[in-house]
């Protein structure tokens, strides 16, 4: 076929398309079906609606829970769990350090060539590794030995001015993403698995323990000096380039904080007060949940359909793991109830999980005039074509509902935070700084997501305060945050003082 009759065989496509499109979107207009489009996402927008006094109510039920959570294990939703570091880095941190990064179906290891007092991370580099599906289902030992034999082969391809003293082992930082118990900075027992893991034979024992051993079978002279949540070793890192860093927060497929708190207002703390007087409490916040949370019937039935009924609320409302999920379903309901797709439901619009937020974040914002970027994820997707722009228009709107609750809600956890830790007012005309590290691809890269948050974070502390906190991208600080707090709890000179 040559090309001119290419081009006419295209454009006739396209004109097909559209005219179908056109069809389609009369039909509904004639039948009142478009009546019944309009609402349903009305109805959608009014339960999901986020008002200032409504954000409070949130922030308020937070606050309640984190002093629960802070007096008592299991006396509330979120754990705050105490994380043990009680030093983060000052910046000063100086020498050689590793990290394994294990918080999903990879693991990264980072090697940090730390330069002391005003110099930073002078080197660094990584290596991503994916976990074979089999090992994690298997045991313990085949999983931490495939860990190692992958951690042991970046050891043995470096130079030679990596070389360690006679006498000292390389120091490790191991950020494990998974519910641990703590029992100090560097050993912690498994709870459970999520993210499709399910190694029976490692739940309830030190993770540490089981890494250590995986390395003296394989002969690496490594030590682990710190073990930490992700959350933990992103506030680490945010502190390491910043020093008035005193919270972090990740919203990426699922969502945590950390912050500092003050050792004296932690009742379940029993042993003796850390010399810094402070402590980072993981707050696992991911399973807030409040009768204020405004949830529409399409979370209600995400939730009991999930793997996790009940569990994580907060997290399933504003995460990168769920977002996609809820527009999908709105989406569903339209194409039963209204025709919107036409006489049938797209087969691919009926699979659980099949629009990612990495579409809905595209079709947000997308700036065309004639929504093309909509009309091609659709297309792809869902092998859906015949979209009018005025469908597309609707299908942008709900986006725009479902990413506006979410980053409006992570604001308002972000505000509990900053009421806990008394950092909500100016006081005695003290404008002291706070930085919130930020991590998560969620909100790097979802950009109206991530607007939509620091508006509305200003919105609820006013503008004075505003100015004082600063929201600091901190990306792959899990990684480097564990590697430097290897460093602030070496049990060698690591500093330059």
């Amino acid at each position: 076929m040559g090309k001119i009759a290419v081009g006419i065989a295209v454009v006739c496509g396209v004109a097909v398309a559209a005219a179908a499109a056109v069809v389609v979107h009369r039909r509904m207009k004639k039948s009142g079906k478009w009546v019944k489009v309009m609402e349903i996402v009305k109805d959608f927008e009014e339960k999901c609606a986020t008002p200032v006094s409504r954000l409070k109510q949130v922030s308020d039920a937070m606050i309640v829970e984190m002093h629960a959570g802070l007096a008592s294990e299991g006396g509330s939703k979120l754990k705050m769990l105490i994380s043990y570091v009680d030093n983060l880095p000052t910046g000063r941190e100086k020498g050689l350090f590793y990290a394994l990064d294990l918080g999903g179906t990879n693991f990264r290891v980072l090697r940090l060539q730390l330069g002391g007092r005003g110099r930073g991370i002078l080197n660094q580099q990584f290596v991503e590794v994916s976990i074979p599906p089999n090992l994690m289902t298997g045991t313990s030992n085949a999983l931490f030995d495939f860990i190692v034999a992958e951690l042991a082969k970046f050891v043995s391809q470096e130079s030679s001015d990596y070389e360690p003293n006679p006498g000292r082992p390389r120091e490790l930082g191991f950020t494990f993403s998974f519910p641990v118990m703590q029992t100090s900075i560097a050993s912690g027992i498994l709870l459970k698995w999520t993210k499709g893991f399910s190694i029976n034979d490692a739940v309830g024992r030190d993770v540490v323990a089981e890494l250590t051993e995986a390395m003296e079978r394989r002969g690496l002279d490594m030590r682990v000096s710190a073990l930490v949540n992700d959350t933990v070793g992103t506030l680490a890192g945010a502190r390491f380039v910043n020093n008035d860093a005193v919270a972090a927060v990740i919203l990426g497929t699922g969502s945590n904080a950390a912050y500092v708190e003050r050792a004296n207002a932690i009742p379940k703390w029993h042993g003796p007060l850390p010399r810094s007087g402070e402590m980072v409490i993981n707050m696992e916040w991911g399973n807030f949940k409040s009768a204020h949370l405004p949830l529409s019937e399409y979370d209600l039935e995400m939730d009991a359909e999930s793997l996790n009924p009940g569990e994580q609320i907060y997290e399933k409302v504003l995460s990168g793991m769920y977002l996609g999920e809820i527009v999908r379903r709105v989406l569903c309901r339209m194409a039963q109830e209204a025709a919107f797709f036409g006489d049938t439901v797209p087969p691919k619009l009926k699979v659980p999980f099949a629009l990612g937020t990495p579409a809905i974040s595209a079709m947000h914002q997308d700036t065309s005039p004639d929504l093309k970027v909509v009309a091609n994820r659709f297309k792809e997707l869902f092998e859906i074509s015949n979209t009018s722009l005025q469908m597309r228009k609707v299908i942008v709107q709900i986006c725009n509902i479902v990413a506006t609750r979410g980053a409006r809600l992570a604001a308002a956890g972000i505000l509990s935070i900053l009421r806990k830790m008394g950092r909500d007012t100016i006081k005695d005309a003290e404008k002291q700084r706070m930085v919130v590290g930020m991590d998560g691809g969620l909100y790097e890269h979802y950009t109206k997501y991530r607007k939509c948050l620091e508006k509305c974070l200003n919105e609820l502390l006013g503008e004075e305060v505003s100015e004082t906190i600063e929201l600091q991208l901190s990306t792959d600080g899990s990684g480097i945050g564990a590697a430097i707090l290897a460093a602030s709890h070496s049990r060698y000179h690591a500093r330059d003082d």
